[in-house]
């Protein structure tokens, strides 16, 4: 199986999402993710990640041949351009702190072949942390949440013990709260807890969280 990237100008309207996922169906492409960039009649621009077996272009030909698709692209897909992601969020301060750590590491593995992207977002308020921490489990790509504060708890801990329990690894700086109890690891220093996220997810590190004899640092 072969992972794809298709970009489609299509009309806008109901029944047009039917009419291409029916088309990919036929071709037994396995459609691994979809996202209508933006939907602004009478056209919208819609995404297309699929596993496909044997040759590409008879899938794209018949996409090409409905008549509510004016444009087909091929294109790289978002996994190879932009890998993992790393997500960042809590006071503005410490994120960017957290950042300078992330981006630089980054850096050092993609020079060596990862592909690892750092996305960050400074908030303010315990519904608001506890909301952006269960999206990132909804967010495509998205292997390690950094949480940088110096106070969380609450429902922000609920939230972290979720998205825990969905697989995603969760680094805490060393803060008040309740917050770096819940985590997988906890770090004080931010530009430390941002190069850790990146080692942990990064094939061509040998860090694991697992084999930590413990997990506050």
């Amino acid at each position: 199986m072969e992972r794809i990237g298709l970009l489609v100008l299509s009309d806008a309207g109901p029944g047009v999402l039917h009419q291409l996922t029916g088309v990919i169906a036929r071709h037994n492409g396995d459609i691994t993710s979809v996202e209508i960039i933006e939907s602004r009649p009478p056209q919208s621009r819609i995404y297309f990640e699929i596993d496909v077996e044997g040759a590409v272009e008879p899938l794209a030909a018949e996409l090409r041949a409905l008549p509510v698709v004016s444009e087909l692209t091929q294109v790289q897909t978002f996994q190879r351009i932009y890998g993992k992601r790393v997500i960042i969020v809590g006071g503005g301060a410490q994120v960017g702190q957290v950042a300078i750590g992330a981006i630089s590491e980054a850096d050092r593995h993609n020079i060596r072949g990862e592909h690892i992207s750092v996305d960050t977002i400074p908030l303010v308020g315990e519904r608001p942390l506890a909301d952006a921490v269960r999206a990132v489990a909804r967010l495509p790509r998205a292997r390690a949440l950094v949480l940088a504060g110096s106070l969380m708890g609450g429902e922000i801990e609920s939230a972290v013990r979720e998205v825990r329990d969905q697989g995603l690894l969760v680094i805490s700086l060393n803060m008040a709260g309740s917050v770096p109890e819940a985590a997988d690891l906890v770090v004080t220093d931010p530009v430390q807890a941002g190069v850790m996220a990146v080692m942990a997810v990064a094939d061509t590190a040998k860090f694991t969280v697992e084999r930590l004899k413990r997990r506050t640092f």
